[in-house]
């Protein structure tokens, strides 16, 4: 392809949820109306939902998008081999009720895109009916020449290793470790690549991911709204063939048009893609005996029907102080109606000793039994409860509504731990 492109600098606009404004050439946005006859620059109006048109204004998510080219001019779409990116329901694939812990997956070899290096391990509910979430591990080693979107859901980008450039309709987002980021539904984008890269996708095909309400926390705390991160406008001018994939009901599709998609001059809504670092998120925790519930962790939460019951949260555990007095300061043993679905970024997790490196994967299903190892249960039993922070440590979940079924290219890869319920070995009586 040839042409003119914007991709400057990288620039953000700050706050979560706001109806935001940009324009990268000036006058592109009219004034007091959103489809003027003519809108300015020769460009087209085009609304992007992500709600009904009539969901309650408080939860309506729009952008109103000024481009060069409408998206409607595409040849038809093809299916295409969708590799190991699969979607819910996944048919006959198993519902496990062992616990599962996978090693962390090789990082690519030959030539891989983002794309192409998504590797579905589970996934909830079903895609059509937009309910339920996918959980994802992916590695690439190369920038993609080729565009995407997803029509399935929204996509939140976990990396573990390496940067990720995400080229959108909306602008530019770098993404790290120890940060986040979120395409939504529908927007197109492409990820540059400056070398290897690893991390977890979380699939999103409920509502979309919000601010959790922090009843009696008050108004402040966990992750405040200033700090997450939106696109300013960025738009390719570019001439010449290009690869459009879509992601839509479980399948892969593509097309080819005669230029880059991303050529959005200016747009103006609250729906769009954004980044948050997750070292701002203000962590809440006890300052007397025991330790809440691990929900006062969460980032993001996709709500359902049930009301206090989500499709899927997104769970962090940051490094932070522990002060609890006379407390098993470690996670507890339990057993979860919802289902966990666990990462490593860096670091340790505080409930395994051993086995869970960065770049890992465990499953625990809705009602299996899990909790520290036995290595940490006996620290922990002993351990002189002084102030102690933990440092070297970012772990997450994917805790979902629904039980996950679990791939059988997940089952099958010799990075499942087929000891994995041994760490709890040795836990018998102590007296």
């Amino acid at each position: 392809m040839d042409g003119a492109s914007t991709t400057t600098k990288t620039a953000y606009q700050s706050g979560f949820g706001n109806h935001f404004a940009s324009e990268a050439r000036p006058g592109a946005l009219p004034l007091g109306q959103n489809s003027p006859q003519r809108v300015a620059h020769g460009l087209y109006a085009e609304q992007l939902s992500g709600t009904a048109f009539t969901a309650p204004r408080a939860s309506n998510l729009r952008t109103w998008l000024y481009r060069l080219r409408p998206t409607a001019t595409h040849p038809p779409y093809r299916q295409i081999d969708g590799a190991d990116f699969a979607s819910a329901p996944l048919g006959d694939c198993a519902v496990p009720f062992n616990r599962l812990r996978w090693n962390p997956i090789e990082l690519a070899t030959g030539a891989t895109d983002l794309i192409a290096g998504i590797t579905t391990v589970a996934a909830t509910g079903d895609a059509l009916a937009q309910d339920g979430c996918a959980a994802h591990v992916y590695v690439a080693n190369q920038s993609m020449q080729r565009f995407f979107f997803n029509a399935d859901g929204e996509m939140l980008f976990v990396p573990q290793l390496g940067v990720l450039h995400l080229a959108t309709e909306m602008g530019h987002i770098d993404v790290a470790p120890g940060e986040i980021a979120l395409i939504p539904r529908g927007v197109r984008f492409r990820a540059i690549l400056d070398g290897p890269v690893r991390g977890y996708i979380c699939e999103n095909y409920g509502a979309p991911f919000r601010l959790p309400d922090l009843g009696p926390i008050g108004a402040n705390g966990l992750a405040n709204p200033r700090d997450f991160l939106v696109p300013v406008a960025a738009f390719e001018d570019v001439s010449g063939p290009a690869v459009l994939v879509a992601k839509f009901a479980g399948h892969l599709h593509q097309t080819e048009i005669d230029h880059s998609p991303l050529d959005v001059v200016a747009w103006h809504g609250n729906l769009a893609p954004y980044k948050y670092d997750l070292s701002l998120f203000n962590a809440v925790n006890t300052v007397t005996f025991d330790h809440p519930d691990p929900s006062i962790f969460t980032v993001l939460t996709s709500p359902s029907a049930v009301p206090g019951t989500a499709n899927v949260d997104f769970v962090i555990f940051p490094p932070r102080w522990m002060v609890a007095e006379h407390t098993f300061r470690p996670p507890w043993y339990h057993r979860n109606v919802m289902s966990e679905f666990m990462g490593l970024v860096q670091g340790v997790y505080d409930a395994k000793a051993d086995g869970f490196a960065p770049g890992a994967v465990s499953l625990h299903n809705c009602m299996t039994s899990h909790g520290p190892d036995r290595a940490t249960f006996d620290k922990a039993s002993s351990a002189d409860l002084v102030p102690q922070r933990l440092v070297d440590t970012l772990a997450f979940m994917f805790e979902a509504r629904h039980v996950y079924r679990v791939t059988q290219k997940a089952l099958s890869s010799p990075a499942l731990q087929t000891d994995y319920d041994a760490c709890w070995d040795g836990l018998g009586k102590l007296s």
